[in-house]
């Protein structure tokens, strides 16, 4: 689950997308990018449709979010 604006962070860099391509995929404006990764390591505060839609992106290319006691990110292995 997509928790914290490192997390997305993370996630984008794993798979080389930049903030714009990421809101492309997700339906979502670059500002919303933008102010969910200003989180940082807090929670992301935004409507929860919007984080669902940037997960699911994410997601399909090819990240699986980790929440094992703290919030992480990996490649899927067979991506």
């Amino acid at each position: 689950m997509l928790t914290t604006g490192n997390q997305l962070k993370a996630a984008r860099a794993l798979v080389g997308m930049e903030q714009q391509e990421a809101a492309k995929a997700a339906g979502v404006h670059v500002n919303t990018i933008r102010s969910m990764e200003a989180a940082g390591a807090d929670p992301i505060a935004g409507r929860a449709q919007n984080v669902q839609a940037v997960q699911r992106a994410l997601e399909g290319a090819g990240i699986e979010f980790l929440n094992h006691g703290s919030p992480g990110v990996r490649l899927r292995a067979n991506r």
